[in-house]
């Protein structure tokens, strides 16, 4: 089968089967379009052309480019899902990618705020509009319930049960789960529901069904899209001198705080939406870090030179 074709085929797979996401699509989509490129270059058509040298050649034509080895390991993770695919459908009976081992990442700890800092930052969002109801709804919620951008923007009416006390949420993969809601979270989306959207819904001259049911909404009220809610994170950032703060850096707050306060990790992995507790383990090392830093500024013997 043609490459490119076979490329489509896969795509479709993601979409249909497996659920994926449109980011998720359209960044695979992206990689494997290169090594198309780089395999037609080397005159390679066909799928059961491909050998084990090209699918070397483009990994380290990528390393040699100066990709970091997040992405280098993203771009490889797609070509050998993509050769998984042809041995299942039988489209090849050879697969090129299967000893190749993708690159090791140097472990990053995740930003965080402290407690303080995520206090600051509501306590100054004192805005009475609809848009600075609905702000300080967006960043109590992501704080307070630990959503990924896509989860809170995509976040509809009937999926809110207040006197239940949680969210209906769909992640990764259009998985369902539900997310708890109470405190602070719970009262300023309440507030915003009742005080601030219903202006912001009358600026939608052509509502569609889409946003007719979204909780969060623009200025022109339409369903709040991720670059607005970057935009507003990042100014609230910017209010307590944290420069580009990300939706996502509040979700990591969430888990360890959550984690210092005692949480189990089981919890905190169910309410994060995480497949697998390795994932979530990382926010262990994150509350080592708190443990080792808190031991040395209190510690009386810390300050003393040896000898």
């Amino acid at each position: 089968m043609n490459i490119e074709e076979a490329i489509d085929e896969y795509l479709i797979h993601l979409r249909v089967e497996r659920g994926s996401s449109n980011n998720t699509i359209s960044q695979y989509a992206r990689d494997l379009s290169l090594y198309a490129a780089d395999l037609k270059r080397c005159d390679k058509i066909n799928v059961a052309d491909i050998t084990r040298d090209d699918v070397i050649a483009f990994e380290t034509g990528i390393m040699k480019a100066g990709y970091s080895p997040a992405t280098v390991k993203r771009r490889m993770s797609a070509v050998k899902g993509f050769h998984r695919f042809l041995i299942r459908e039988d489209m090849t009976d050879k697969n090129p990618a299967d000893s190749i081992k993708l690159p090791k990442i140097p472990e990053r700890l995740p930003d965080v705020l402290s407690i303080d800092q995520v206090e600051r930052m509501l306590d100054m969002h004192t805005d009475s509009s609809p848009t600075g109801l609905r702000d300080r709804a967006l960043l109590e919620v992501l704080y307070g319930c630990g959503l990924r951008a896509s989860e809170i923007c995509g976040l509809d009416t009937d999926s809110l049960y207040f006197e239940e006390g949680f969210l209906r949420v769909f992640g990764k993969g259009s998985k369902e789960r539900i997310v708890p809601i109470s405190g602070e979270a719970l009262r300023a989306l309440d507030r915003y529901l009742t005080d601030a959207r219903p202006a912001l819904s009358m600026k939608s001259k052509n509502p569609n069904p889409t946003d007719v049911k979204a909780v969060f909404l623009n200025a022109r009220g339409t369903r709040l899209s991720r670059q607005g809610l970057h935009a507003i994170v990042a100014k609230a950032g910017g209010a307590i001198d944290v420069d580009d703060l990300h939706p996502h850096t509040l979700r990591h707050s969430f888990a360890t705080h959550m984690l210092e306060g005692g949480a189990d990790l089981r919890v905190i992995q169910e309410i994060l939406g995480h497949s697998d507790i390795s994932t979530t383990q990382i926010y262990t090392h994150i509350d080592r870090t708190h443990m080792i830093e808190e031991y040395r500024a209190a510690h009386p013997r810390q300050g003393a030179k040896n000898g």
